[in-house]
């Protein structure tokens, strides 16, 4: 009792020391913050609402007038209230709205940059786990390349291949798929790690060959966990390709660059509401989507006891 008590202290002391040192991080942060912006920053913090205060639209129907490419009778011919301009018509008489169309541009470089994504990742795993592998060259290379594939934000390997791709989609959708390699590659070679070797030892004993034992001892186990891994994924990249767009990659963020720079109030807020939404059906599609091919049982635990 008396040892358990001293770890206990023990443990306090250094739980106090380790908040100490946040709160000396922290306030060395916001000092340089506020010196960095020529001592406004402590002075500026009340005011720091006011843009959003002050950027309203001039009629919350206006939102959805922007969102589906209705007339707005605010209309003076500028672009602020010219919602209908820009319909993407599919038939003479249906159209799809701009900030809809734009969302679905969004959407599909995400999907596709998590397919290629997750296919180069699922290959590449295999040769980067010890399990399979070795502690060999392979294994340290497959390694390294991953790492140099996700040591770098989306948005910062997006402005590196303008100068070769030129601005628009394929660049975001290259951008998303080198750090998606990276990424999904170390999460997946990680599950085979962990990986029950009993199958393989036995499909080896019966002189399969490296490639079947990987299809057929070690595939059934993770791909559940490669699935679960790629569908965040998904999400994550949905995010992803809209920050890109705002800098040039087409889509949703490059139209929301261009309302919240020209002061176009029910634009912004449109197009924040689409995002928002999508952002929701997209996780509660992949949990749907997780349980039907995980089962609900990874989902049950700890529930009996709550």
């Amino acid at each position: 009792m008396q040892h358990y008590q001293q770890q206990l202290r023990t443990r306090r002391i250094y739980s106090l020391i380790a908040i100490a040192v946040f709160l000396v991080a922290l306030w060395a942060s916001l000092d340089f913050a506020n010196a960095a912006n020529s001592g406004k920053f402590f002075e500026r913090l009340p005011y720091v609402f006011d843009f959003i205060r002050n950027f309203v639209p001039d009629s919350p129907m206006e939102i959805v007038r922007a969102m589906f490419d209705l007339p707005s009778p605010y209309d003076d011919g500028s672009l602020k209230y010219d919602y209908t301009s820009e319909r993407v018509y599919v038939t003479e008489n249906f159209y799809i709205p701009h900030f809809i169309y734009q969302l679905i541009i969004t959407v599909n470089i995400a999907l596709i940059a998590t397919i290629l994504g997750s296919a180069i990742a699922f290959v590449l795993c295999f040769f980067a786990s010890t399990n399979l592998v070795g502690a060999g060259a392979t294994r340290w290379v497959v390694r390294r390349i991953m790492e140099v594939m996700r040591a770098f934000p989306e948005i910062v390997i997006a402005g590196l291949l303008t100068a070769i791709l030129s601005i628009g989609p394929i660049a975001a959708i290259v951008a998303i798929t080198v750090h998606t390699i990276g990424a999904l590659g170390k999460l997946f070679f990680e599950v085979v790690e962990n990986a029950d070797m009993r199958p393989d030892e036995g499909l080896r004993a019966a002189g399969a060959s490296w490639v079947e034992r990987v299809r057929f001892a070690i595939v059934p186990q993770v791909l559940p966990n490669f699935v679960s891994y790629a569908l965040l994924r998904a999400e994550i990249n949905i995010r992803a390709s809209t920050i890109i767009g705002a800098v040039g990659g087409g889509g949703i963020g490059e139209v929301f660059r261009l309302a919240i720079g020209r002061d176009h109030a029910a634009k912004t807020y449109a197009i924040v509401i689409l995002l928002f939404v999508t952002i929701i059906a997209v996780d509660q599609f992949s949990a749907w989507l997780r349980r039907r091919l995980i089962g609900n049982q990874s989902f049950e635990f700890g529930r009996g006891a709550a």
